[in-house]
């Protein structure tokens, strides 16, 4: 497998969990149905459709901004908005508020795991060390 293709297959499973976590997460009763079916069915079909945007999207130049943790953050929270919203019908009374937030919580989920992950989650390991010495 080539070098482009195996750098699309991580970045489809870093954009699956992202979305399907914040799916999970502000869908309404997310936690006390955090076993339901239903509830997991739309969350993976959101992180599903995001993850198949956001490889489709290393095919223009607006791959680019993968490269950027801010630009990352802010094209996962897009893309997770449009895969929110053509997952399932909105669940808040405000149209498409229930994308909106999502989107936002997947931004910021991808933010988060850009600072804890990078260089072989470097910063996760020196906590670790200092916790459990």
């Amino acid at each position: 497998m080539s070098s482009d293709w195996k750098r699309r297959v991580r970045l489809f499973v870093q954009r699956f969990w992202q979305p399907t976590s914040a799916c999970m997460t502000c869908m309404p009763g997310s936690w006390g149905n955090v076993l339901s079916l239903g509830h997991w069915t739309v969350a993976l079909q959101t992180g599903l459709f995001t993850g198949i945007l956001a490889v489709v999207l290393t095919f223009t130049p607006a791959s680019k901004l993968y490269a950027h943790r801010y630009g990352n953050a802010l094209v996962v929270g897009l893309l997770t908005m449009l895969g929110d919203a053509y997952s399932h019908v909105n669940h808040y009374g405000i149209p498409y508020a229930e994308a909106v937030v999502t989107g936002v919580i997947s931004g910021l989920l991808t933010l988060a795991g850009s600072y804890l992950f990078e260089d072989r989650a470097r910063r996760l390991r020196a906590a670790w060390a200092r916790i459990f010495g």
